[in-house]
């Protein structure tokens, strides 16, 4: 007879177990643990994003009514109370890094796979994440409301992040992204947010390519102006220098000439787009900033898909494990979901994951009758 696993054991396949495991030995995660293993609390958590769950007494429940085949996916149901404990307690750069790791490696696998995403384009941006009042102390609070920013390096090719960090609300885009180590080659596209002159340069001197938008109010000293097609969307395309000088009389880094499109988007407003690509058509750099829609629809997809509107505890440690566990959850979908070809739409493998999360039957036949 034909034996097949849960659904839920075979998501687990694209889990570097190996990786886990030295990174619960480097953050000494288990020392002086008798009831709860970082493995169990892990599964655990796992289980809650892709059940839907909505507290820590529904992860209980959901995995005890499921006891009998928690042996072959080496769990067992943990208590409330231990889950809540693990959860404040645990390392959350365990589960920070985990994610790193493979959301590194899925992308990196990705490329190869597909030689024109050699050079990949990144895209940058971070959403806020309402937290209650109950999260005092650790978090700010602006007009009232608590929250956390996420912030994420989105690989459009690759079609999943590819980096995130969490600062509080308070922490100005630019700041993480400066953190960051510039891929040579890549493009980075972002908003205004991360408006730094002096970041720029440094992405420009580590050979990548800058698309983002320019302020209003910053002047551009034209040296050229290129020829656009009558009666499209790019009104002009024009090669210039940023100002000399910055705020508080300082100098500006960033000397090179720049490229600033302006276009016309559907609703009649115009943006000015700058590059500091000198070279190439003026409507592929328009397209690559239009692009950067992918990263809003990527956090609105997790924000209605995954758990991380409602947090399970009110710590620190624990708001950062639900949601480092919520985007592996992500690319443990995104990886099943292209190991198959019968359900071409997230939503609805998404959804098809969590009707049958514990159902013994192989992944790709979730759309099977």
């Amino acid at each position: 007879m034909r034996h097949d696993n849960s659904v839920f054991h075979g998501l687990q396949k694209h889990i570097p177990w190996a990786e886990f495991e030295r990174l619960v030995e480097a953050h000494r995660a288990d020392r002086r643990v008798r009831r709860l293993s970082t493995r169990g609390q892990f599964l655990a958590m796992l289980f809650g994003q892709l059940s839907g769950a909505d507290s820590l007494r529904d992860i209980e429940a959901g995995l005890a009514s499921q006891s009998a085949r928690l042996y072959h996916l080496g769990m067992s149901a943990p208590a409330r109370s231990t889950l809540s404990d693990a959860n404040a307690t645990r390392p959350a750069a365990l589960f920070a890094e985990l994610f790193a790791h493979m959301a590194e490696t899925a992308c990196r696998r990705i490329r190869r796979q597909m030689p024109a995403l050699t050079t990949p384009t990144l895209l940058l941006d971070a959403t806020r994440l309402s937290l209650t009042s109950l999260s005092q102390g650790w978090v700010s609070a602006v007009s009232g409301q608590r929250a956390v920013k996420l912030h994420v390096v989105y690989d459009l090719g690759a079609a999943m992040p590819l980096a995130a960090n969490l600062t509080d609300q308070r922490v100005n885009d630019i700041t993480p992204a400066k953190a960051l180590q510039p891929e040579p080659g890549a493009t980075y596209v972002f908003d205004l947010g991360y408006y730094d002159f002096a970041w720029w340069a440094a992405l420009d001197a580590a050979g990548c390519r800058i698309v983002s938008r320019l302020k209003s109010n910053t002047e551009l000293a034209v040296t050229a102006v290129l020829p656009v097609p009558k009666g499209g969307a790019i009104l002009s395309d024009r090669i210039g220098l940023l100002p000399q000088r910055m705020a508080r009389s300082r100098n500006n880094p960033f000397a090179d000439p720049v490229r600033e499109i302006l276009v016309r988007l559907e609703t009649g407003k115009t943006i000015r787009i700058v590059s500091n690509d000198l070279d190439a058509p003026a409507k592929e750099i328009a397209d690559l900033y239009k692009a950067r829609w992918q990263i809003e629809l990527f956090f609105k997809w997790i924000k209605q898909n995954l758990k991380i509107g409602h947090f399970f505890g009110e710590s620190e440690n624990a708001v950062r494990i639900q949601i480092f566990v919520a985007l592996i959850a992500f690319l443990l979908l995104k990886l099943a979901q292209e190991a198959q070809r019968a359900i071409p739409q997230p939503s609805t493998f998404r959804r098809l994951v969590r009707l049958n999360l514990m159902q013994r039957r192989p992944i790709d036949t979730l759309g099977a009758p």
